[in-house]
């Protein structure tokens, strides 16, 4: 199995399950209207789902293998999402062309700290329609840190015969880090097994650091969304903000 192909499927494994977090998407997607424009979309998980309800959707991630894997089920679909490889950080959306911008699975937390996240925010800034909305998911303390719970469930795929599982090992933190410990295992069709660690890394973060980093940017609060804890998902928030007046 390439690389390329693990990528995908990783992806897959870890994200495309999660669902608590569309109702809110769907919601500002009504709200505000379109063009949308996502940042992080990785396979599409949010891009499609508001593509299937009728938006126009571009999409961007800075991984070229999932940006394909994206504009391949947006094709089988005959779904309306463009999508392009594209660094948030480096945003080169048309100025004023969207409605709605959208930063879903703390994508604003993996920017490299304060630089990364002004840089991402002034581009979203010039990309929002004058009474356009962007819309930034967030984890925000306190954040149990330890081992993980041990009857937590795996996250499991199967493709061609191999079955993928991620298991969540625990959290740590700093004040700058936070950082997620997976096990990553993959079962072979002849029963082998291979297994690595892999480390998820987030910014620290809360609304009120992103809402004065946004104003350097040119952005003002517009309120906020929470998405409620579950068994086996943080609780999160989605902080919104427009083009300051």
């Amino acid at each position: 199995m390439n690389a390329a192909a693990n990528t995908v499927i990783w992806h897959d494994v870890e994200c495309g399950s999660y669902a608590d977090d569309l109702g809110p998407w769907e919601e500002l997607a009504g709200r505000h209207g379109e063009p949308i424009l996502e940042l992080g979309a990785g396979t599409g998980r949010v891009a499609l789902h508001l593509a299937r309800r009728g938006h126009r959707v571009d999409a961007i991630d800075l991984d070229p293998e999932l940006v394909a894997e994206l504009g391949e089920r947006a094709a089988a679909g005959r779904l309306e999402v463009t999508a392009r490889v594209s660094d948030a950080r480096d945003l080169d959306a048309q100025a004023g062309a969207y409605r709605l911008v959208i930063g879903a699975t703390q994508l604003i937390q993996l920017l490299g700290g304060p630089t990364g996240r002004v840089a991402a925010l002034e581009g979203i800034a010039r990309a929002l329609a004058p009474d356009g909305v962007a819309a930034l998911g967030i984890v925000e303390g306190p954040v149990t840190v330890g081992e993980g719970a041990p009857d937590v469930i795996p996250d499991v795929r199967e493709v061609d015969g191999y079955v993928h599982s991620s298991l969540p090992l625990g959290i740590d933190a700093d004040d700058a880090l936070l950082r997620v410990y997976r096990l990553r295992q993959t079962v072979a069709p002849d029963g082998e097994l291979t297994e690595t660690e892999h480390i998820d890394r987030l910014d620290v973060l809360d609304a009120e650091t992103l809402l004065a980093e946004a104003s350097e940017a040119g952005l003002e609060a517009a309120g906020r969304l929470e998405i409620a804890e579950s068994d086996r998902y943080v609780g999160s928030s989605i902080i919104l903000m427009r083009r300051a007046a």
